[in-house]
């Protein structure tokens, strides 16, 4: 069983549907119990990273987070959901100030500046960079649909799995061990963004 992480600002329909539609059975839960007890968890985002941490505090979901993913549970970040994976954000804090995240994966999540026109909203393409489990069969370039304005920034370059440009390049895939996240939403990208959400699908305990 997959559980979709409910904490007040995920995609929770789309992403629920299109792993339903692939044969998978979710559960949408803010049940830390349900979260542990889970196969494989996926932890989707639409809204702000200051507001979600609160959130998943409240519901008492960060320990079940971290000990799925130290348990070697595959787990899936999408879109906010996978920069709530990281170190520290920039949306919601004040300069110099941050808002701190869940710290599984090192580094920050930064605003877009100079770019044409923020947010970074429609089709755009990402191109891996290895190998990763979700990705296999992917066309490379794929093209993927986003919507977002702050983009993570991995202290360690050997988690981007994939960058899209966009005025600058940016890790659009991450993947370290069990983990794994998109910048992009692949519920809405198509017979592509579904390709990958099969993968994973297919990833046991093991990876």
């Amino acid at each position: 069983m997959i559980a979709i992480v409910n904490y007040g600002a995920g995609n929770l329909y789309s992403i629920s549907k299109a792993l339903e539609g692939l044969g998978a059975k979710v559960k949408v839960t803010d049940s830390p119990e349900v979260v542990k007890s889970a196969d494989s968890i996926v932890l989707p985002g639409v809204g702000a990273f200051n507001e979600a941490i609160k959130n998943l505090t409240r519901l008492r979901l960060v320990p079940a987070i971290k000990k799925s993913i130290e348990s070697g549970k595959p787990f899936f970040g999408i879109c906010l959901g996978m920069q709530l994976l990281f170190t520290e954000s920039e949306e919601g804090g004040s300069t110099p100030l941050t808002i701190k995240g869940l710290n599984i994966i090192k580094g920050k999540v930064r605003r877009f500046k100079n770019v044409k026109k923020i947010p970074h909203m429609g089709w755009n393409q990402v191109r891996c960079r290895k190998e990763v489990p979700i990705g296999k069969r992917l066309p490379n370039p794929s093209w993927m649909y986003f919507a977002h304005s702050f983009y993570p920034e991995p202290r360690e370059t050997e988690v981007i799995a994939a960058t899209t440009d966009y005025g600058m390049k940016f890790a659009s895939i991450i993947w370290k061990n069990n983990v794994f996240g998109t910048q992009f939403h692949p519920e809405k990208s198509g017979m592509d963004g579904l390709l990958i959400l099969k993968n994973f699908i297919k990833i046991d305990q093991k990876g």
